[in-house]
């Protein structure tokens, strides 16, 4: 699951041109080691992907049939996915027909972590298939990253979320949800514009009867967000850590996540006039209650320091590096030690499920067209 990277903003302020939002998960495995939550989302569409797998166009021919991973992070939570992708291609195939996995991330991705996955973890997909041959690509999924009508089939498991570009500081927060008025609009064009570049890239790169699976982090129709409270947490540290001088007023008004969870209505917003949108069509479309895998344990064990380090530690792992690319180098690591622990303090003593809900989206590229 990642960010892509920022370019600078057109027609806001002029504080808003100091922000750095690279937006990459924490290196060294950490996305790997923190990534439960997204990891019990992307369980929940694996029917889905093996249903897409079953029902893409394949052509005849000996040339290798091509699967896409939009936003792979470090690769642990692709595992799993893509295996299921090709344990269902696999018996329509003939003579061990060759199959090619293009993992794509932003370039400041750690790809070190992902290669050494993809070629030494006891769970990945090539150990059992001699003829599937992983590839990297280091390019933002918000252009073109693979040829023209050559992606069968096509993943991405919350990196659709990450918005290309900072449209606006947040007043008081982190966290676009929170926005409100102006900003949230400003919030609300970016990431309908972000999400129709995304499909029209998608669909350049799709052959005719292509499917691609998308699982996003969605906000519910009516009732709370509870993933809001746990970001309502961190944007608290953040003012205390004003307070106690850790960090300055300036770095901290500099702060603000790309992450957008979009409605289902925002979603499916470029198919309400006619039904496609640049020769895409929605096959399904399903959203999700998602628990928190580490509540779960709490409810289970009762531990409340557990919880609270685990719900800091995946913030850390996915959020951390945003906020902390406003700051200069010496200063970021100690400012991820701090957030963490002060975050941890408060989690103990409030704990909160933190749960998600989730939504499931299988496009069908129109053959023909």
């Amino acid at each position: 699951m990642s960010n892509q990277e920022a370019s600078p903003a057109r027609d806001i302020a002029d504080p808003l041109e100091t922000v750095v939002s690279p937006g990459v998960m924490e290196g060294h495995g950490a996305y790997n080691r923190n990534s439960r939550l997204q990891a019990s989302g992307t369980e929940k569409a694996l029917p889905f992907l093996e249903s897409a797998a079953q029902r893409v166009a394949l052509e005849t021919g000996t040339q290798p049939v091509v699967l896409a991973d939009y936003g792979c992070s470090q690769g642990m939570n692709s595992l799993l996915p893509i295996a299921t992708a090709i344990r269902n291609l696999r018996p329509r195939l003939q003579n061990g027909r060759a199959i090619s996995v293009f993992h794509v991330d932003q370039p400041l991705n750690d790809f070190n972590c992902l290669i050494e996955l993809l070629s030494s973890h006891q769970k990945r997909y090539s150990l059992a298939e001699s003829n599937v041959f992983p590839n990297v690509i280091g390019r933002s999924f918000y252009e073109q990253v693979l040829p023209s009508e050559s992606v069968h089939l096509g993943w991405s498991s919350y990196a659709a979320t990450w918005l290309s570009r900072v449209p606006s500081l947040i007043p008081d927060h982190i966290f676009p949800p929170c926005a409100s008025g102006d900003v949230r609009a400003a919030f609300e064009r970016q990431a309908a514009e972000d999400w129709q570049t995304f499909l029209s890239m998608r669909s350049r790169e799709m052959r005719h009867g292509a499917r691609l699976v998308v699982v996003l982090p969605t906000t519910r129709p009516r009732g709370s967000y509870t993933f809001t409270e746990f970001m309502n947490v961190a944007n608290a540290v953040l003012r205390e850590m004003v307070d106690d001088r850790a960090i300055t007023a300036a770095e901290r008004s500099r702060m603000v996540l790309l992450s957008y969870p979009r409605r289902k209505d925002e979603l499916l917003a470029p198919f309400a006039r006619d039904g496609q949108f640049q020769s895409l069509v929605v096959e399904e479309c399903e959203t999700q209650l998602q628990p928190n895998p580490a509540w779960l344990d709490y409810q289970r064990d009762g531990v409340a320091e557990a919880l609270a380090r685990t719900q800091a530690a995946f913030f850390r792992a996915v959020f951390t590096p945003s906020l902390a690319a406003t700051l200069d180098s010496i200063k970021q690591r100690d400012f991820a030690d701090q957030l963490f622990e002060r975050m941890v303090r408060r989690l103990i003593a409030d704990p909160m499920p933190a749960n998600g809900v989730v939504q499931i989206i299988v496009f069908a590229k129109l053959a023909g067209v």
